[in-house]
């Protein structure tokens, strides 16, 4: 059978990670699969531990957790030809659901990732992060966030509860009391928005934040991008848009604009505040300014 790489994310699922692990791991052994344990303390030791199996031949690399572990996966494998397998036991899992992969659901995991292994792999799109100048910051799979959006993520990652969603809603009331429009310069194929805003968000996949439909229309697997723009909003603004980002229906309102595009750089403005420290799936990334490049088909998923 295959030789696979595993790495598990014990803290996943509020403390639940460690036993979906163990499940998936104890799984694959039993069919047959020989698997190695690259589970560390630190994200960046797993990381480490992960590219150097690469090197030494794994036939994929299974990520067991959220949307944190996809992520790290997606910085391993992308833009190489190893493929990734996905066993989905986070709060939010938005990757796994905007590829329509089995959540908190081991058994079913392990056989998606076993038609992957003998039928091959489904490429998907990756987008790269980096400077202006073009140093590499990393990969991601779902949606970079740079507006109020990372300001709640970062408030989001600070609480133990509740899961999934909800998180987001509760960190929206503590960014609220504070909040004022950021200063954006928005360069994409096409042209240029620059205003003062409340929301910047790059996505590829349509859903973030425990299943909020940032971008609807966003595919994994076209070769673009969706930018998600909103113009200034007051706070009263915010609370009445921010509903609408579960049904997708955000996209509706004047302030709100979707450019499609290859790449795009985003530059902090004197037109607003400062803005936060960005965002991609959930994982601090760096301050601004970025750029983000679509790479068409970087990663390939065992589905």
């Amino acid at each position: 059978m295959s030789r696979l790489g595993v790495v598990v994310n014990p803290t996943a699922g509020r403390g639940r990670g460690t036993g979906l692990g163990s499940h998936a791991t104890s799984l694959l052994r039993s069919r047959g699969h020989d698997v190695i344990d690259l589970s560390a303390g630190t994200i960046a030791e797993a990381t480490r531990n992960a590219r150097r199996e690469i090197l030494a031949g794994v036939d994929a690399l299974v990520v067991v957790g959220g949307d944190g572990m996809v992520h790290l996966g997606a910085n391993v494998v992308a833009g190489t030809a190893l493929p990734l397998g996905i066993v989905a036991g986070g709060t939010g899992n938005d990757i796994a659901r905007s590829l329509g992969l089995p959540r908190h659901e081991v058994r079913a995991s392990v056989q998606a990732i076993e038609h992957g292994l003998v039928h091959g792999a489904r490429p998907i799109d990756a987008v790269h992060v980096s400077t202006p100048e073009g140093d590499g910051v990393e990969w991601y799979l779902g949606a970079l966030s740079c507006g109020v959006d990372a300001a709640v993520n970062a408030r989001a990652n600070e609480l133990t509860w509740p899961q999934g969603g909800g998180r987001y809603v509760r960190a929206l009331g503590s960014v609220l009391r504070s909040l004022r429009p950021y200063g954006f310069r928005v360069t994409h194929d096409a042209g240029v928005w620059e205003s003062a805003g409340t929301v910047v968000a790059v996505a590829n996949a349509p859903l973030f934040g425990g299943g909020m439909r940032i971008a609807p229309d966003a595919s994994m697997d076209d070769g673009l991008i969706d930018v998600v723009v909103a113009g200034p909003l007051s706070r009263s603004g915010v609370v009445r848009v921010f509903p609408r980002i579960y049904s997708g229906r955000h996209v509706e309102h004047p302030a709100v604009q979707v450019f499609r595009t290859r790449s795009v750089l985003i530059e902090p403005t004197g037109l607003g505040a400062a803005p936060p420290l960005a965002f991609a799936d959930g994982e601090p990334v760096a301050m601004l300014p970025l750029r983000a490049d679509v790479r068409a088909g970087a990663v390939h998923v065992l589905a």
